[in-house]
């Protein structure tokens, strides 16, 4: 796609935004002048699917479609591009993984999720979670060190696939890039951090959260719930829908938030290369 057809997927994307936020935000604010769209149109020349690459993962939205050549495109665009990871709705992600695969390709993890959303105001008992003393607060750039702790070992346990090795400068950069670009909450007690929340992607209407997480000396206690729920409700009441995806594996924080009112949307998955 050139960049003068820009606004041409803009209505398709729209229209399946809640499935792949992450894919409209990296679609609206492009990372690099690596990053790269390829666009289906139908027989009537309307943009009907788009695989996007940035920041060396693949990101496919096809709405749903199952006739889309990918072993002749791929075999055609892909040899010699450096790719870690594939991301989205889980058949879709299927789709490119099977297509990899004909080239010889094979992820080296696989984590499958639970795609979940919610457009109104979470749950009541959100906001009356927590033990006593807990402070929330917008932590800024100024906040990083104490913070780190908390996104290292976050990344450790939610992000590092299976063999992958933690790199503590990227981590730092991240979290600075955090602060700095996406909207965050801390928890603390006693002055110390012990707990996090932040989107990750922000794309036409919706907002995507993700780097939950509560030290595991504080967990059971309520931190995640009360934490999640002051952090979504004045996004929902400025108008975004929230977007989160969750590990299957992970029947606490499902638990956490369907209490507070998301429902399941679909299943999402992320293989590693």
């Amino acid at each position: 796609m050139k960049k003068r057809e820009a606004a041409e997927p803009e209505p398709f994307l729209r229209r399946v935004e809640p499935w792949c936020v992450g894919a409209c935000s990296r679609f609206l604010k492009p990372g690099s002048g690596k990053d790269q769209v390829w666009l289906l149109r139908n027989r009537d020349g309307v943009a009907s699917a788009l695989l996007l690459y940035s920041r060396r993962t693949l990101f496919p939205v096809f709405g749903g479609r199952t006739d889309i050549p990918l072993s002749c495109f791929i075999r055609r665009h892909f040899r010699g591009v450096r790719f870690h990871a594939v991301q989205g709705c889980r058949n879709e992600a299927l789709a490119v993984e099977a297509a990899l695969a004909e080239m010889g390709f094979s992820a080296v993890d696989i984590i499958d999720y639970d795609l979940m959303t919610l457009d109104a105001e979470p749950a009541a008992g959100g906001f009356r979670c927590g033990p006593p003393g807990l402070i929330l607060r917008r932590p800024d750039v100024m906040d990083a060190g104490a913070l780190f702790e908390l996104q290292a070992a976050y990344e450790k346990e939610e992000i590092i696939p299976k063999g992958g090795v933690f790199n503590p400068a990227a981590c730092r950069l991240n979290l600075q890039r955090i602060l700095k670009e996406e909207l965050i909450l801390s928890a603390e007690m006693e002055g110390r951090p012990v707990g996090k929340i932040n989107t990750s992607a922000r794309s036409f209407t919706r907002c995507q959260i993700g780097g939950v997480y509560v030290h595991p000396d504080y967990r059971g206690l309520g931190i995640a719930r009360r934490m999640t729920a002051e952090f979504i409700r004045p996004l929902i009441s400025g108008g975004w829908g929230i977007t989160l995806f969750v590990k299957k594996k992970n029947a606490a924080a499902r638990a956490v938030y369907q209490n507070l009112g998301f429902r399941l949307l679909g299943d999402y998955r992320i293989s590693y290369y």
